[in-house]
């Protein structure tokens, strides 16, 4: 039994609590909660399967202060451990370390059972290869007593006749491998060589003997507040090789970016803490790509990328307490060309990174890559484009005029936040139907093709299990529940007597729908709660107030095209998005999904360079509006509580779903119909 003032312990990812006696072992409290941490050895601290993170300071998203003694100390068995077979610096292991305060614990990715899936793939597009990294083969003119001259003055001779390079230069690295490369190749060799922006020296970045045969390779990410995505490309042919993803680690230091921006504030030392964890995990990212590609990280020799304001200054060093308070000042807008170095990034030693423009203090690098995939400045109707993430990013516009906002959707669409959520991983459930008239629920789940009342489904997720939802999946179920009649236009779930259905069933004060029930095999009970209806409606609500913003900057009372983009645009149905209120009312035949379109313009600018000065150029024609001072988002905003909306009637979703006029009362819970009183 548990007591209201014992220990409480927060898991990131997953976002799961709870409250567990001191000397509760980390690795118990994860079972007992659901979270995804492995261990094979029973506890014995042999198999150092169930390694996690301990996070301590201030978090005041979490309202708590995490002191050292969170957790017990060392254990001889933790320390015979590390001193044969070595552990990270700040792991510990979870089958040892036990409960002794209030604490954070970070799951990494290597201790998680359920491996993450990229939902944020590479999308087919066509782009015209024009890397700012090619390879050349040279002839080179052997020494000549009578003429003397160095032999890298000869290379950059023979690129500037042979290859028209002009301004070509070598450096000391270059210098170092050259002399050999030149006699082995029999004075042949093949450049790697960098063209910058295209207006200064060209840099020669790799020699190889002779005719080199390989290629070379770039990677463009796409840095999230909650996960990190990467596609590996090669620079000659421009093939995705590998695209891989993670959870960012920084989670455990707060789920939204101001929550992040807090622990800079609270915390001496926590920008750099997560600075860090970020680089970590960046080069976790290369060593992943690499290893799928199979090829040697070293021959990685450019990346592009992607990124919030937050997540940019972080990953560059930059203390980002500035974009916690007006007027929200960038260190800088513009676009960065660094060595890969200099930000602790382990690829070609001599690897460089090219990081877009940002918009604006909350509109950053990776909405002008969605820009640069999505084009709505060459667009003649009115296009909305939609990024959606723990942090949305919202494009309206069309040839006149492009507006930009960002709006503080937070990690619910990502599964967190969610009492059955999780990361997108096999066992996850990401599609959801309701029968309207039996209230029955099928679903699918992440690595299984098969419906769950379909023939062989339980024998295909056998090995995976069904281990939660992920969000695809709570969008779908809760926009589903509506359809059905057992959720209200206010987002209150009825009881089993109002809804008709059993599975309706009483959670304190309040009703959850039964999705799934796995505990006579031992597996979880996975259900909606009131509590996950409120942070979907929280999370959909300001998406809406954003679009709703920049329709009012323009005039406009409708949109002639939405795109959704991100990992929720590939996944969720126009449909179930329109029956929650996401965007405004739109002909669902212009809903359409661009994938991870912010990762699509990493990888156009990865692959063409001549991109990059259009994305810089285009950056400075878009006019960001700024959600956080304009008195009309609160009103959107509340409006938007409602499913699908309090006051805009949908009448080209009403022309395809009908709704039903179902209206619960909350009962004991005085709680709730005062917040149905304040939205309305």
């Amino acid at each position: 039994m548990t007591a209201p003032d014992d220990p409480l312990v927060i898991f990131t990812p997953s976002g799961k609590r709870g409250r567990f006696p001191a000397g509760t072992p980390v690795l118990t409290a994860a079972r007992q909660l659901g979270v995804d941490l492995d261990s094979v050895c029973g506890g014995r601290g042999i198999c150092s399967k169930c390694q996690i993170t301990p996070a301590y300071g201030d978090f005041p998203k979490h309202g708590l202060t995490v002191t050292e003694g969170a957790l017990t100390p060392w254990n001889a068995v933790e320390e015979r451990y590390r001193s044969k077979r070595g552990l990270i610096e700040g792991r510990r292991l979870g089958c040892q370390a036990c409960i002794a305060g209030n604490v954070v614990i970070d799951v990494p990715p290597e201790s998680q059972v359920h491996k993450q899936v990229v939902r944020k793939r590479a999308e087919a597009r066509q782009i015209v290869m024009d890397p700012a990294t090619r390879l050349y083969y040279v002839e080179v003119a052997e020494p000549d007593m009578h003429e003397p001259s160095g032999d890298l003055e000869r290379l950059e001779r023979a690129l500037s006749e042979q290859w028209g390079l002009a301004h070509v230069k070598g450096d000391l690295r270059t210098l170092q491998m050259l002399q050999p490369a030149l006699r082995k190749g029999a004075w042949s060799v093949t450049c790697a060589v960098y063209h910058g922006d295209g207006l200064g020296e060209a840099r020669i970045l790799h020699v190889w003997p002779g005719f080199y045969e390989g290629s070379i390779y770039g990677l463009a990410i796409d840095l999230g507040s909650t996960t990190i995505a990467g596609h590996l490309c090669d620079l000659v042919t421009g093939e995705v090789l590998a695209s891989t993803g993670l959870m960012n680690p920084q989670i455990r230091f707060g789920e939204d970016l101001m929550s992040r921006v807090s622990y800079a504030m609270l915390n001496p030392n926590g920008a750099a803490e997560m600075t860090r964890a970020v680089r970590g995990a960046m080069n976790a990212l290369v060593e992943q790509s690499a290893a799928e590609a199979r090829i040697a990280p070293e021959l990685i020799f450019e990346a592009v990328i992607v990124c919030n304001p937050v997540m940019h200054h972080l990953l560059l060093g930059i203390d980002p307490v500035e974009l916690g308070q007006a007027p929200f000042a960038l260190a800088t807008a513009s676009a960065q060309t660094l060595w890969a170095s200099e930000i602790d990034m382990r690829m070609h030693p001599d690897a460089r990174i090219y990081i877009l423009p940002c918009i604006a203090g909350h509109v950053g690098a990776d909405a002008a890559a969605v820009a640069l995939s999505e084009a709505p400045n060459q667009s003649d109707e009115l296009m909305l484009v939609v990024d959606v993430g723990t942090n949305a990013e919202i494009l309206l516009g069309n040839k006149e005029k492009v507006l930009a906002c960002s709006s503080p959707t937070g990690p619910a669409f990502e599964g967190a936040q969610i009492s059955s959520g999780q990361r997108a991983a096999p066992g996850a459930i990401e599609r959801v139907e309701i029968d309207p008239v039996s209230k029955v629920p099928r679903f699918r789940v992440i690595g299984c093709d098969l419906w769950s009342d379909a023939p062989g489904f339980t024998e295909a997720t056998r090995a995976t299990g069904i281990s939660g939802i992920c969000g695809s999946g709570i969008i779908e179920v809760i926009a589903e529940m509506r359809m059905a009649g057992l959720v209200d236009s206010g987002g209150l779930i009825g009881s089993a007597e109002q809804t008709g259905t059993s599975r309706c069933v009483p959670e304190g004060r309040t009703h959850a729908y039964l999705l799934y029930d796995g505990s006579a095999e031992g597996g979880p009970r996975i259900l909606v709660t009131q509590g996950d209806v409120r942070a979907i409606q929280l999370a959909k609500s300001a998406l809406y107030a954003g679009a709703r913003l920049l329709m009012d900057q323009l005039g406009v009372e409708s949109v002639d095209r939405v795109v959704l983009a991100g990992a929720f645009g590939a996944h969720i149905s126009p449909k179930h998005a329109m029956v929650l209120g996401m965007i405004p009312d739109c002909d669902l035949a212009k809903v359409t999904s661009a994938g991870n379109a912010a990762g699509t313009g990493a990888r156009i600018a990865l692959l063409n360079s001549a991109a990059r000065r259009e994305v810089e150029t285009l950056v400075t024609l878009i006019h960001k509006v700024e959600t956080a001072i304009e008195p009309r988002f609160q009103e959107h905003f509340v409006a938007a509580n409602a499913i699908p909306h309090a006051s805009d009637p949908f009448p080209r979703l009403a022309s395809v779903v009908a709704l039903p006029a179902v209206a619960f009362n909350a009962g004991g819970d005085r709680g709730d119909r005062g917040r149905r009183r304040r939205a309305s």
